[in-house]
């Protein structure tokens, strides 16, 4: 059967991201027909109008509703869409040209029911964006698991830049109420239920994240908190790894504090690190600035995510607290 794309977008108060995204799929180089459905989910500042500027241009449906959550949004657009393949996308995206031409042609080679892509930032990027980036999807900083790391049994795709066929879709019933967390959640069971995922690293996609750092740091506190939970509903998926950013921060505070009976090795190992981390930035991007950002990016995602995941991991595991009411936060 041809494959026919379906773009499923929630949004929520973010109008001009969407203007940005539909623009940049009007750039797209495929010949064949695709649909985009643009689900609002609840916002005061909708996206309706600029949905209109586009309705000549591309096959798009725009549909309201309720605040649910980014889950049950994508949910509820994979259940009106018309295509047999869901292409899963933020909408603080920005689309490559060849993106639909690297996606077909990746599965007419070696299909899959669900797939994701790295994610990058673009030239026009802010220097905070591009450090956010950099300490997100860096090898130095979380081992390439965002996009990077090519084992299907490790890979768990992130909805930024997922596909889904409509297949296993009906079969898993789509995403759950947790948020964040619903991707490597329906990840796992995908899984479990024996559908083909894997990465396909040419379908990459410009991954804006407007954050400053104090919504930076809840976020990653937030992926912190949520892991210990699917530890928890998908048993034998734990991994030593996620607690590396946990260590990283207690042996950080124990360098701080052997300080005064001068034991300097401790903290000159998390220098050295963390020198090795500017100069790879600073290759990376051509900026000292942006490198400079990105030390700063990453400890606030170790501390961030370190702690949510200590945290939870001790009221989850430890006090064996139900999730909905240790993180009511956590659930649509």
């Amino acid at each position: 059967m041809p494959l026919y794309y379906s773009f499923i977008i929630p949004v929520y108060n973010r109008p001009q991201e969407v203007r940005e995204l539909l623009s940049s799929m009007l750039e797209l180089n495929f010949e064949s027909d695709f649909e985009v459905v643009i689900v609002e989910d609840g916002s005061k500042d909708t996206s309706e109008a600029v949905v209109a500027e586009f309705q000549d241009k591309l096959s798009i449906n725009y549909y309201y509703k309720k605040n649910s959550g980014p889950g049950k949004s994508r949910n509820f657009g994979m259940q009106k869409a018309k295509g047999n393949y869901f292409l899963i996308l933020d909408s603080d995206v920005l689309l490559p040209p060849d993106y639909l031409k690297s996606v077909t042609h990746s599965l007419q080679q070696d299909y899959c029911d669900c797939f994701g892509g790295p994610d990058c930032s673009h030239a026009s990027f802010s220097n905070i964006q591009k450090a956010i980036d950099f300490s997100m999807t860096s090898f130095l900083t979380t081992g390439g698991i965002r996009g990077r790391k090519k084992s299907v049994s490790e890979f768990q795709p992130r909805s930024f830049n997922m596909g889904l066929s409509k297949k296993a879709f009906e079969a898993t019933n789509g995403f759950g109420n947790i948020h964040p967390g619903e991707d490597p959640d329906l990840s796992i069971r995908l899984k479990k239920m024996g559908f083909k995922i894997r990465l396909i690293p040419e379908a990459k996609v410009f991954h804006k994240r407007r954050i400053d750092w104090d919504k930076f740091y809840l976020q990653v506190h937030k992926f912190g908190l949520t892991r210990p939970i699917l530890n928890k509903w998908h048993k034998g998926s734990g991994k030593i790894t996620y607690w590396f950013p946990t260590l990283f921060v207690i042996g950080f505070v124990f360098s701080v504090l052997v300080i005064k009976l001068d034991f300097w090795w401790f903290l000159a190992c998390y220098i050295v690190y963390f020198l090795i981390l500017f100069l790879a930035a600073s290759f990376k991007t051509k900026s000292l600035r942006i490198g400079s950002l990105a030390v700063l990016a990453t400890m606030i995602q170790f501390f961030g995510y370190g702690y949510g995941f200590l945290k939870s991991s001790w009221s989850i595991l430890v006090l064996k607290l139900k999730p909905e009411e240790a993180y009511p936060g956590l659930f649509f």
